[in-house]
């Protein structure tokens, strides 16, 4: 698919109160409890952001409603109303600190990723054992949950251990056992899912929150291409053989590139190219297809995506 250039960079609107700018979304909070979240078009990686994405917040923001729509019966979700492609409207819940990551596979480029410290030699990684001999992206006997720190404001996510969160008292064992039961879930759903559209949900990460009451809510967003890693089935078992990359819709396109060319933790980063970029908007297009079964049907309606999502905002300006 031809994309029109069209970027979504940011979402400041003066007009709404209580902003919080995070690395791909824009937020605001509303008197009543209620908070907006727009999905801008950066993508990020490494605690960086590397680029816009035409089309990539549009993407993100309808494929997470198609997994909170069908997942509900397993977990409640935070959203509300989606007054525009980019934007939801949800209930504000309190995030709790700790990112339930579930792992099927031994995946990954990132520093808190199995596969890295694995490689580096470690074979007790957040609190599970792991054999020698084994080989990049196998997959596991079981899916795991590896969590981490859930970071604010650009901090680093750290590894956690399920004796780490309650000893620190991150969570109490009622939610632990909660969060971790129902990500499990989650993660079941999503790979059969997955693997009816001929694809492998390899590893993915949820966030959890707690409304007024402290009942667990699911929040953020679920099964889309920047929380989660998504191989073509038909192409797994070759590259596994080979002893490479998957074939993938995740953003390891634009990771995988910006690693092998700099330190992304420490050093600048280069330019993407922008036959990168354009190709990488396709593959989010592409897993949307492939992952919903539905048609990507770009908004093209106002003069720029930010003069749109005024537009469909103005009614909450006077909240």
């Amino acid at each position: 698919m031809t994309l029109p250039d069209r970027v979504l960079d940011h979402a400041r609107i003066p007009e709404l109160s209580n902003p919080y700018f995070g690395k791909v979304r824009d937020c605001y909070d509303l008197p009543d409890g209620r908070r907006i979240l727009i999905a801008s078009d950066r993508i990020s990686a490494f605690d960086r952001i590397l680029a816009a994405i035409p089309f990539k917040g549009q993407v993100l923001t309808q494929m997470a409603r198609y997994w909170f729509e069908h997942t509900a019966d397993i977990c409640r979700n935070h959203v509300l109303e989606y007054p525009d492609p980019n934007v939801v409207i949800a209930q504000k819940v309190r995030i709790l600190p700790v990112e339930i990551v579930v792992r099927g596979y031994l995946a990954g480029t990132t520093s808190t990723s199995i596969l890295t410290r694995y490689k580096k030699g470690e074979r007790a990684i957040y609190g599970h054992s792991f054999p020698d001999g084994l080989r990049d992206n196998a997959r596991l006997p079981t899916p795991i949950i590896t969590p981490t720190t859930k970071a604010f404001d650009g901090g680093h996510d750290a590894p956690l251990t399920a004796e780490e969160i309650l000893s620190q008292g991150l969570l109490t064992e009622a939610q632990w056992e909660s969060v971790s039961s129902i990500a499990l879930a989650l993660f079941a759903r999503g790979q059969e899912m997955a693997a009816a559209r001929g694809l492998i949900l390899a590893d993915t990460k949820y966030e959890f929150g707690t409304d007024a009451d402290g009942a667990i809510v699911l929040a953020d967003e679920i099964h889309t291409p920047d929380s989660s890693r998504f191989w073509l089935a038909e192409g797994y078992e070759t590259a596994f053989a080979e002893g490479s990359r998957p074939p993938s819709f995740d953003k390891d396109v634009i990771r995988a590139w910006v690693d092998a060319r700099c330190d992304p933790y420490n050093d600048d980063i280069p330019e993407i190219p922008k036959e990168l970029v354009d190709r990488t908007a396709n593959v989010y297009v592409e897993a949307f297809e492939a992952i919903t079964g539905q048609s990507f049907v770009p908004d093209v309606s106002g003069v720029t995506p930010l003069d749109r999502i005024r537009a469909n905002l103005a009614g909450y300006f006077s909240a």
